[in-house]
């Protein structure tokens, strides 16, 4: 055993023996204490802070190096089976312990650590199952992180991730970057599955990446459950639908907490004092009354506002769950309507997948350009307007390709013209070339007010690169494709519209409290 301060490194053994290089933080007081266990193929070290943390409010804090990473041995293959396993040994492993005397245990994570308490969480029950399951931003499996719900491929994100993580037992965060500042046009080349003869290292599970099983898996499984579960996410986090799904489809008591933050939990921009939530001091209290058995058997939650300090208040019912309630309402923006979205320029345009549309520039061609896209602006809103649900793009419009990719992007544009991210969906088609059909993009999750001024911008376009690969446009598969061919679109506005949910009546509550109850 190492002891570093208040944290000692122990050696968990796996259920084949396999040492995993655990450090372990326990209270001042005497135990028994029930125990917090991550899980995280990150580093075990970069969470000492955290275990302290859980240990100065009673809990005997875990933090483990998933197999075949950093100092945990073994090959290092992400999302597989093994970490069940390797999960429910480390729990059966603490109820062992005489400080733990065979009490509670939460599993808790971000990110891939969540998925890693998730799927011990769904384990079989037994002493290697734990009692309530803390998942924040959570990157819900292989084929989850890899596409999107309707087929297109994250590729800056997948790419980004695995260069830094995939196939090596410790991390190079900047490895994408590196490579980039050398070929800036290095997700360009084709095809996508030979990336790692670019990075200049072996990388042999990165081509197995884009044939995962379907999505969706660990929401499935999530409604036998009966364990607490509090998801976490953020408006602004590429996985926050997948957070909102796995709430939704829990069969337990389920909280979530979706607030301003990006993947790392954090604003993206300077945050009104109330919009702040101590996330630390919630997890120790939300643990607490799930473990006392004091969360009512149900759904609920909270949403931002961002923009605005409040918290809206979401109930079974809501527009987050299914049909909305009395407290939220849809609007529709219609296409070419005066009170709508006016079109700009590009009823028709090329879909060029030699110059797509980049999903890292919020700016727009000038009057005059070749359309690369349809664009619409809406009048000033004349009052604030908050956000609190899911929004969706409905289309009628055609592509003369067998394959093509919608991807909408919506903008908040503030009285000055400035520009900030709103909403954005993207979908996969195969329909009769030429044919006009009706499509649906799903926007995500929104939580905003609107100033009033504020103008909504609506780009429709056939790429959004280099957040997604590019749809050749041959029928070929994006990650395997060789040749790529430009796409005529046509976009009506007949039967052309935005959706959002607004808040109808206000319910704001406070956070914690909320999660708590």
């Amino acid at each position: 055993m190492n002891t570093t301060a208040n944290t000692a490194t122990v050696y968990v053994p796996a259920l084949d023996g396999t040492p995993l290089a655990t450090d372990l933080c326990l209270p001042d007081t005497p135990g028994p204490h029930p125990a917090v266990v991550i899980r995280t193929p990150y580093g075990r070290t970069a969470h000492r802070a955290e275990l302290c943390g859980w240990a100065a409010h009673g809990f005997a804090a875990l933090a483990q190096d998933v197999r075949g990473r950093h100092c945990s041995p073994g090959p290092w293959h992400p999302y597989r089976d093994h970490e069940a396993s390797d999960g429910a040994a480390t729990v059966a492993w603490v109820r062992g312990q005489a400080w733990s005397g065979g009490g509670p245990v939460v599993a808790v994570g971000s990110s891939y650590a969540a998925h890693c308490a998730l799927v011990t969480a769904l384990g079989p029950p037994g002493d290697g199952r734990p009692d309530a399951v803390i998942a924040a931003v959570p990157a819900l499996g292989l084929a989850d992180t890899a596409r999107e719900p309707a087929g297109p491929e994250r590729l800056w994100a997948r790419a980004g991730w695995w260069a830094a993580h995939g196939d090596r037992p410790d991390s190079a965060p900047d490895a994408l970057a590196r490579a980039l500042a050398e070929d800036p046009r290095l997700l360009e080349h084709l095809p996508l599955t030979r990336l790692a003869d670019r990075l200049g290292r072996a990388l042999p599970s990165w081509p197995e990446l884009w044939d995962a099983c379907p999505r969706g898996r660990i929401v499935r499984r999530g409604s036998a459950s009966r364990l607490p579960l509090l998801a976490v996410g953020g408006t602004r986090d590429p996985f926050a639908e997948d957070t909102v799904a796995l709430w939704r489809g829990w069969g337990g008591p389920a909280r979530l907490l979706l607030g301003p933050w990006g993947h790392r939990l954090t604003a993206d921009r300077p945050a009104i004092a109330a919009d702040r939530v101590n996330l630390g001091a919630l997890y120790v209290r939300w643990a607490r009354s799930a473990l006392a058995g004091q969360l009512k058997p149900e759904r609920r939650g909270v949403i931002t506002l961002d923009g605005s300090g409040r918290w809206h208040g979401v109930r079974p019912g809501d527009a987050t769950h299914g049909p909305a309630d009395s407290s939220t309402r849809t609007t529709t923006w219609p296409f070419g309507a005066p009170t709508g979205l006016q079109l700009l320029h590009g009823a028709d345009f090329t879909a060029d997948p030699a110059h797509p549309v980049r999903s890292d520039d919020l700016a727009v061609p000038a009057d005059g350009a070749p359309a690369d896209r349809c664009l619409l602006l809406s009048p000033p809103l004349p009052r604030p307007l908050d956000l609190a649900g899911p929004a969706t793009a409905r289309l009628h419009a055609a592509a003369d390709t067998p394959a093509a990719d919608w991807a909408v992007r919506v903008t908040a544009l503030d009285p000055a013209g400035r520009a900030e991210p709103l909403a954005f969906g993207i979908v996969r088609r195969t329909d009769p070339p030429g044919e006009a059909v009706e499509i649906t993009v799903p926007l995500g999750t929104l939580g905003r007010r609107l100033p009033a001024g504020t103008r909504l911008r609506a780009e429709i376009a056939g790429h959004h690169f280099p957040a997604h690969a590019r749809n050749p446009h041959t029928g070929e598969n994006p990650v395997t494709a060789t040749r790529l061919a430009p796409s005529r679109r046509a976009v009506s506005a007949r039967g052309s519209a935005l959706h959002l949910t607004v808040v109808a009546r206000r319910r704001y509550v406070e956070p914690v409290p909320e999660i708590c109850r």
